[in-house]
Order: structure tokens, then sequence, then C-alpha cells
């Protein structure tokens, strides 16, 4: 009672304190009496709702044993002494009830423990620094603590006098232990999570979570054995009952099968399309396509399980050739079946991981516009996509004609051609094209070609196939800026019809503007009249097939078209529209009735000079018979020099997108 009349509080004596403890409270002050009832009810609070949130687990809890395996993974903590590390973890599975109503250790042992671990009323491991209950020291009481006398709870509460000599904490121990018992109900409360980031169970693997139990009391104690009260060393091993049926607190994960959540197979949709385009009718076949050349079919195998939405068996007769309007040119296309079937197909004989293009090269092929137009172009906006992995099948295979363009094939394809009408395997594919996609006359439209391909590309493309330098023309300085280079223009002269019949004058004139004048009407062999082409800035020629050859031209290069007389706008477009698409410069010359040799056959006032649409209406044969097969042109140099002059001046100037 000395210092001020201050009681002293201490933990030392247990319960026999009780009484001395009651009476110092009158003098205890109203401060540190307000901080230990505010930390006893928060310990209080603390247990009931920790009893309330497991009360549901109890029951499960009560009716099987625990092994020690299961009360390590939801966060049992036995007592361990510190000075004595040969202490064993306390097991409730293998050892009496009585553990759980005595410390398991001497008050010598205690005495020498400042600091242990415990278990609160509340299923939480505390730290505490009271010695252990006098009641547990004899080991005869085999009853369970209330918890109100648990002395676990007393353990937590600060000391009510800051004199005393057990405790000479700092100010700040009461804020310490609060959140000590905070953060090990937050612990109780939210399990830890395994490696996997299931919270842990009893068994270590299922998702079920069993909560750690708010009174030791309430875990059942194992079957009494004669044995129970030997040494731990002399316990024989008990077999363990079979474990119920654990208590599935999370709904199980519905099984997830492929086909639930694979895309449906799309519809089926016609092998072939005859009515789009108005120059082909062309065929896509995906799934098991088999090629038999002989008999000029191709064959899509229905996949097992398919059904009428699915697959549906059809035949069609396709002639795989882009002039579908032109019976003069189908008549000698071979026609090629396509079908699909159930059964019944013929078997593999070769089997390719490429696509497949099936084509046929007959047609107008021999004429060397019409090679490019109906064949050469087409397959390349079929073909280029597949970045040479394609294989190539030919019907009406004609040798002279593959050879002819042989670097337009190797470019397109790393596989030789087939001929299809001689080989008498059966090929199998995943995807096979049916007749080559087209747009129109020479001319690729980039909105319906594969990757947006457009003319540029395609010239481009040759340019790489024939290995030629010149992508676009050289400068040319303007009038007045020294010599300088001379551009050079390519004269095309023909053999047969639509000839130039002043040859050597227009070369002449030419010189005089300017140009470096080379003639050439070219012949059967494409490389070299590519490459003279790729060599010239200018190109000028009556309207015909030798004005093809513009493909080989550099970009910013000037084609002039000589119009022969008659009504000839139509077929001038085949080369007036794609020329600007390759990234050249059109000019155009139209020839007057004087400069054409219909005027040394017909009398000025026959239809043919005088009425030309008249022949035009007949028939094509006429026209054609007339216009392009029976005269010459004889160029009038006054009035076709000015046409050289502004090529000059078109290639002096600045190309525009190039």
């Amino acid at each position: 009672m000395e210092g001020g009349g201050k009681v002293a509080y201490s933990y030392g004596g247990g319960l026999h304190h009780d009484t001395k403890l009651l009476k110092s409270f009158s003098s205890v002050e109203p401060r540190k009496f307000g901080i230990g009832l505010f930390a006893g009810l928060l310990i209080v609070t603390c247990a009931y709702f920790s009893t309330a949130k497991f009360d549901a687990v109890h029951i499960a809890m009560s009716k099987q044993p625990i092994s020690s395996a299961a009360k390590n993974a939801v966060g049992f903590s036995s007592p361990v002494n510190a000075g004595d590390n040969s202490k064993q973890p306390l097991d409730l599975g293998e050892q009496d009830q009585d553990a759980l109503s005595k410390e398991g250790r001497s008050k010598a042992e205690a005495e020498k423990d400042d600091v242990g671990g415990g278990i609160s009323n509340s299923g939480i491991a505390v730290a505490t620094t009271a010695p252990p209950d006098p009641a547990a020291e004899g080991g005869k009481d085999d009853e369970v603590a209330e918890k109100d006398d648990d002395p676990s709870v007393v353990a937590v509460l600060p000391p009510l006098s800051s004199d005393s000599a057990d405790t000479a904490q700092a100010s700040g121990v009461l804020e310490d232990q609060e959140l000590q018992v905070q953060n090990a109900v937050a612990e109780a409360a939210n399990p830890p999570e395994n490696s996997d980031g299931v919270s842990s169970s009893t068994n270590g693997s299922s998702p079920s979570v069993i909560p750690f139990p708010s009174d030791p009391a309430e875990i059942p104690a194992p079957a009494p054995s004669p044995a129970v009260d030997a040494p731990a060393d002399q316990i024989p091993e008990m077999e363990a009952p079979p474990p119920p049926t654990p208590i599935q607190l999370i709904p199980p994960t519905p099984e997830v099968k492929q086909a639930d959540w694979e895309a449906p197979a799309p519809e089926w949709k016609p092998l072939c399309d005859v009515t789009s385009n108005h120059r082909i009718d062309w065929c896509e076949l995906d799934g098991d396509v088999r090629v038999l050349g002989a008999n000029a079919s191709v064959t899509l195998v229905a996949p097992p399980g398919a059904d009428g939405r699915t697959f549906r068996e059809e035949s069609w007769r396709i002639k795989p050739y882009p002039r579908k309007a032109d019976p003069n040119a189908m008549r000698n296309v071979r026609e090629v079946t396509v079908r699909s079937v159930s059964g019944g197909a013929p078997a593999c004989t070769d089997r390719h991981d490429v696509p497949a293009l099936v084509f046929s090269d007959r047609g107008y092929t021999g004429n060397y516009f019409h090679a490019y137009t109906d064949v050469v172009l087409p397959l390349f906006l079929t073909a280029r996509q597949y970045a040479g992995e394609v294989l190539l099948l030919v019907t009406n295979h004609q040798a002279w004609w593959v050879g002819k363009y042989a670097p337009v094939f190797r470019s397109l394809s790393k596989y030789e051609p087939v001929d299809l009408d001689r080989d008498p395997r059966v090929h199998c594919f995943r995807r096979v094209q049916v007749g080559l996609t087209s747009h129109d006359d020479f001319s690729i439209d980039p909105r319906r070609a594969p990757n947006g391909y457009s003319m540029l590309d395609f010239t481009a493309f040759l340019r790489a196939a024939y290995g030629l330098p010149r992508d676009a023309v050289l400068p040319v300085a303007p009038r007045g800026q020294g010599q300088g280079r001379r551009p050079r223009l390519l004269v095309i002269s023909r053999a047969r019809n639509r000839r130039f019949l002043n040859v050597e004058q227009i070369a002449r004139g030419a010189r005089r503007v300017g140009f470096e004048v080379v003639v050439s009407e070219g012949g059967h062999e494409v490389a070299p009249f590519a490459e003279l082409a790729n060599s010239c800035d200018a190109v000028v020629g009556v309207h015909g097939a030798g004005l093809t050859n513009m493909v080989f031209l550099p970009r910013g290069a000037v084609v002039i078209q000589v119009i022969p007389l008659g009504p000839l706008e139509f077929v001038a477009s085949y080369f007036r529209g794609p020329s600007r698409d390759m990234g050249l410069r059109y000019l155009e010359y139209r020839v007057a009735p004087e400069e054409s040799t219909l005027v040394d056959r017909y009398p000025r006032d026959h239809p043919v000079i005088a009425d030309p649409g008249s022949i035009k209406a007949k028939d094509w044969v006429s026209f054609m018979g007339v216009y392009l097969f029976e005269q010459d042109v004889r160029l009038d140099m006054k009035r076709f020099r000015p046409v050289l002059k502004k090529a000059l001046s078109r290639l002096r100037a600045k190309p525009k997108n190039n």
C-alpha cells in the first residue's frame, strides 16, 4: 500500500489472489480502470463473434477425429517450452482429453518461460506471460476450465498499474496487445491459402474449408484405450477409422466438355458460284477433298457426324477458264465435275499439306494479250496470297505454254505444275479452288482482291519474276539544262496486220523530238522482250497484243496507244484504264481515214468508211475482219509529232504517286 496508496497488480498466485484483486479495484485510478474495462470488453466481444461464426462447424468437428496434420492446416498452435526443444506439439488425436485442461508442463518449466504459446477460448493462439494454472500442475483435475476461468483470457489483459514490479513496459503495450488480438481474430476468420490459392482443409486437397473451433472442449476425445496413460514413446499406433464424407461448403465446378465451348460447324453453302462473276464459274471446297485427274473430278467427302445443316450432296460441272460467255473460247476447255458425297469417294494415293488450284490453260491463251488477261493475271490474283505454298493442277495442259511463262509459275508455286489430264493419282487436300479469281480484262479491283492486290502489285511481281532492274523511270533533264540523258522510246512493229507502214519515218521524227528510239516486234520468248521494255521510258504501238508488254515498263513511263480507223473505243479500253492502274502515263492517238489502208480498199462512201457503226452492228466476225485484220496504219508525222512532244514533257515532269 506504499507509494501513494496504489496497490500493484500481480499475476502471480493464480486464483487465490482473486479476493485481494477485487479489494484493490477501489484504489485503481478511473483512467486505468477504464482502459482495463475496454480491453476486457474487447476480448469478450472477439470471443463471442469467433464462437458464433464457427458454430455451424462445431457439429461436424464433433463427429470426426482431427489429426495433427489437420490441426496444423487450420492453425492449431500447441504450447511449446522455449527452454526445452524436445517437447512435441500437442496431438489431440493421440493424447488424452486431459491435455486440454492441463498445460502439460511443470511450474519450474513455466518459470523458465517468460513468454509461451497458448490457445485462447476463441481458438486463437495468443502470447501469455502468466504461469500455468496451479490446478493443472497436480495433473489430477480432469475438468476443462470454464471460459471465465481460462488463464489465457486473463493473459491478454494489461496490468492495471504502471508501477507494478512485474510490468515495466511502455504505455504503448495496450495498443500493441489490442492489435495482436484483432490480427488473431482476422486470421481465424480468413484461414491462410495454400500455394494454389485455395484455403487449407482437413485433408489438404479438398476445396472445403473447416474453420477452427472456438472452444477446445467441443473437440471430441478419442476412444478410451488401456494404454492411454502409458508414456508417449510406448503408446501403440491406433488404426484411424475411415473419415466420413467431408462437408462440401463450396459447390463443385461443373465439368465443361470441349463440345460445349467449340464454335458450331458452319452451315452448308453451295460448293460452286455460277452467278456472281460474269467471267468465270468457280468452286471452293474445304475438308477432305480428293482430286482425280483421270476423270476430271474434284470430290468433297462428308466428315463424320455430318447432318443436313452442315453437309449436302451436290454435283456441278465447271469449265475453269474466265470467258464463260464466249462459246468459241470455251469450246476446247475441259469440263471438271465438282461434287460432295457421303461415301464412295476414291481412295487417296497422294496427300498434300498445301491447297490446290484447278484451272485450264486453253481458250485464247495462244494470244499474248489473252495469255495475261485470262490466266497469268487471274493466277497471280488467286495464288499470290499463298506465298508459294500452293499446288497448281492444270487441265488442257500445254507444255509449250507453261514453259513460255515458266518464271511466272515458279514465282507463284514452289512445286511443279501437275498435268491433271494425264495424272492417274488421287491427290488429297484440305482445300481446293476450281477456277481462278478474275475481275475483268487485264484489270484488278483491289476492293475484291485478296490482301488488296492491285495492278501495281501485279507489275511489281512480274518485274521481280523476270529479274528486271528498273522499278521507276530515271529523271529526264528539262529542256535548256544541258544534254542530259535522252529518254528511250520503244516502237512496237507488227508483222501481219495493224502494222506501221512508215516505221522509219516515225523513228526519225521521235529522235528529232529528243528520244532514243528502239524498234522491235518481240518473239516467242518473253524474257528478252521483257528486258527490252523495262529499259525504255515510253512505248508506242497500234492497238494489239504487243502493248501488253507495258507490264514490264518502269513506273512513270509513257504509253501511246494508236487507235486504228473504226469504232474501236471499247477495245481501246483494254489498255487505257489498266495502264493508269499500273502507274503509267497514258496518251492516245486516233488515226484519220487518210492514215488507214482501208481507204485504199473501200470507196469513201462505203459503210466501212462512212458508217462504221453499221459494220459493228452486224456481228463480231465481220467487225473484226475489217477493222482489226484488214487495215494497216501510215502515221502522218505532222499530226503525230505533237503527241511525241507531249510524251517527252510528261517524262520531264515529276511523276505523280510514283
